[in-house]
C-alpha cells in the first residue's frame, strides 16, 4: 500500500471514529432529555389533575370531567387501590385499559415510569399514587400516559442526519486527504524520479526544481537532497582529478623505470646509472603512496596523533636549520620574532607540517630571495609563519592550494626531489588534526605568506626577541576551512 493511500485511510479512520463517538454522545443527550422531557410533562399533568380536579367522595376518588380537559395530549385513567378502573365507561381510556395496572405497582407509595408497547406503538407510562392526608392513606392511583412517536421521529431523524452526514464527511475528507497527501508528497516523486534518473543515466548534475525559500518539511528535504547531489558531484569530480592526477604522477616514474630496464636488456648490462635512477623513481613513487595513505587517514579523522607538550620556538629552531641546508646559497633564510610558546600535539607531524611549507617556499623563491620563519603568541593561539619574497599566488588560486596535486602552473614539472603536489594538503590536514587552521595571504609578485594558527596551552608568552616585521603579501588572509 502506498503512502498516500496509507494516510488518506488514516485520516479518513480518525474522522469516522470521531464521528461516531460524537454521533453517539449527541444521540445519547437527545433521547435523555426528550424522555426527560415526556417524564415532566407526565409527572406535571399528575400534580396538576390531583391538585385541582380529583376529588375524594365517601373514601373514593372521582376524576371529573374536567380533570380530562387537562390532560392535553397525555392520556389519564383513574385505578383503585387494589387495581380496578374507576369512572364511567366514556371515561376510560382504551390504551391504558389495554395496557392495565402492572400487579407488581400496587402498593407503591412514590411514582414510576415504565415504557410500554401497545398495539406497536411506544407509550411512556406514569404510575402515580394517591395518598389522603393526614393519615396518609391509599385511595388509588392515578396512571398517565404519552407517546413517545414524536421522540422516535426525532431520533429517528438525528440518526439519519448523523449516518448521512458522518458518512458524507468522511468521502470528502478522503478524497480532500487524497488530494492533499498527493500534493504534499509531489516533491517525494520528484527527489524519487531524480535518484531514478541519477542511477541510470549517473548525471549528478540534475537537481530537484524548486521555487523560493524552504516554507516545509517537503522543501528543506528537496534542499538537503539537492545538497547532497551538490556534494557529491563535487565528491565525484575530486575522486575523476584524483585518479587522472596519480595516474599522471605514476605514468613518469613508470615510464622512467621502464626505459632503463629496457636499456639495460638491450645493452646487457645492468649500470650504476640506470640502477639509481630506478631507485630514485621508486622512492618517489614510494614517497607519494605514503603521502595519500597520510592524507587519507588525516580525511577521515584517523591520523594517530602523540599528545605530547611541544616548545614551537625549539621546534622552529630545528626545522629552521633543515631549511638552511635546503636552500643552500641560493635562497637566504632567517627568522623574525621568535616568542616561546607551548602546544600539545604531534611533535614529528608538526614537523612535517613546517617542512612542507618551508619547501613550498623555497621551490616558489627565485634565487636570491628570502624565506622568512616567525612564531607569535596572539592571544589563545600559537601562529607559525612562513614568508617567501617568491613570484606570489592568483588570488583565484588561493582557494584551491590545498587541493590534492593542485599546481599554479598546470605546464610546470615536480622537482627533482619527487615533489607530487601533496605537500600543502598534507600540512593542511595534519593542522586541522591539532584543531588548528592555515591561512595564505599573498599578492602576485611580492610572495607569499602561510600562517599555521594552532591552540596554545594556557599560560604566560615570553618574547624575548624583536618585533616581527613581515616581507609578504599586504592582502587580508583567505584561509578557508574544510
Amino acid at each position: 500500500m502506498t503512502l498516500r493511500a496509507r494516510l488518506t485511510l488514516w485520516y479518513s479512520g480518525l474522522l469516522a471514529g470521531a464521528l461516531v463517538l460524537f454521533g453517539t454522545a449527541v444521540y445519547t443527550l437527545l433521547s435523555y432529555s426528550l424522555t426527560e422531557q415526556v417524564n415532566d410533562t407526565l409527572l406535571t399533568t399528575a400534580e396538576d389533575i390531583r391538585s385541582t380536579a380529583l376529588r375524594t367522595m365517601e373514601g373514593s376518588i372521582v376524576l371529573p370531567r374536567l380533570a380530562l380537559d387537562l390532560t392535553a395530549d397525555v392520556k389519564v385513567q383513574l385505578w383503585s387501590s387494589d387495581g380496578q378502573a374507576l369512572g364511567n365507561a366514556e371515561q376510560l381510556d382504551p390504551v391504558l385499559a389495554g395496557i392495565g395496572l402492572p400487579a407488581e405497582d400496587l402498593g407503591m407509595a412514590s411514582a414510576e415510569y415504565h415504557n410500554v408497547m401497545f398495539e406497536g406503538s411506544n407509550y411512556r407510562v406514569l404510575i402515580y399514587p394517591l395518598l389522603v392526608q393526614p393519615e396518609n392513606r391509599l385511595v388509588g392511583y392515578l396512571q398517565l400516559a404519552r407517546s413517545m412517536e414524536t421522540v422516535e421521529q426525532a431520533l429517528e431523524n438525528l440518526l439519519f442526519l448523523l449516518v448521512v452526514g458522518g458518512v458524507l464527511a468522511v468521502a470528502t475528507a478522503g478524497l480532500v486527504g487524497w488530494s492533499t497527501a498527493s500534493t504534499a508528497l509531489r516533491p517525494i516523486e520528484q527527489v524519487t524520479e531524480t535518484a531514478l534518473h541519477i542511477t541510470r543515466a549517473d548525471d549528478l548534475s540534475r537537481r530537484i526544481p524548486r521555487s523560493g525559500p524552504p516554507r516545509g518539511e517537503i522543501d528543506r528535504l528537496a534542499l538537503a537532497f539537492n545538497e547532497t547531489l551538490e556534494r557529491l558531484e563535487g565528491l565525484f569530480e575530486t575522486q575523476r582529478r584524483f585518479l587522472a592526477d596519480v595516474s599522471h604522477e605514476l605514468r613518469t616514474p613508470l615510464t622512467t623505470i621502464r626505459g632503463n630496464v629496457d636499456l639495460m636488456r638491450r645493452i646487457g648490462v645492468a649500470d650504476a646509472e640506470s640502477l639509481e635512477a630506478i631507485t630514485a623513481e621508486v622512492d618517489r613513487m614510494t614517497r607519494m603512496v605514503n603521502d595519500l595513505l597520510l592524507l587519507a587517514q588525516a580525511e577521515s579523522g584517523r591520523l594517530p596523533l602523540a599528545e605530547d607538550q611541544i616548545e614551537l620556538d625549539t621546534l622552529m629552531l630545528e626545522v629552521f636549520k633543515q631549511a638552511k641546508v635546503l636552500a643552500g646559497d641560493s635562497v637566504k633564510v632567517e627568522i623574525g620574532r621568535e616568542d616561546q610558546v607551548r602546544v600539545q600535539g604531534d611533535r614529528d607531524r608538526l614537523r612535517q607540517v613546517l617542512l612542507n611549507l618551508i619547501a613550498n617556499a623555497l621551490d616558489n623563491t627565485p634565487s636570491g630571495g628570502k624565506v622568512t620563519l616567525a612564531l607569535a603568541c596572539v592571544e589563545g593561539w600559537a601562529r607559525l609563519t612562513i614568508s617567501d619574497t617568491g613570484r606570489g599566488i592568483p588570488q583565484e588560486e588561493l582557494p584551491h592550494i590545498f587541493e590534492r596535486f593542485y599546481r599554479i602552473d598546470a605546464a610546470r614539472k615536480r622537482n627533482q626531489h619527487g615533489g607530487a603536489g601533496l605537500g600543502l594538503s598534507i600540512a593542511y590536514w595534519i593542522t586541522r588534526a591539532h584543531k588548528g587552521r592555515v591561512e595564505v595571504a599573498s599578492e602576485p609578485g611580492k610572495g607569499a605568506t602561510f600562517s599555521v594558527w594552532l591552540p596554545r596551552i594556557e599560560g604566560e608568552c615570553d618574547r624575548p626577541a624583536p618585533a616581527y616585521a613581515s616581507s609578504g603579501a599586504a592582502t587580508e588572509p583567505a584561509w578557508r576551512q574544510r
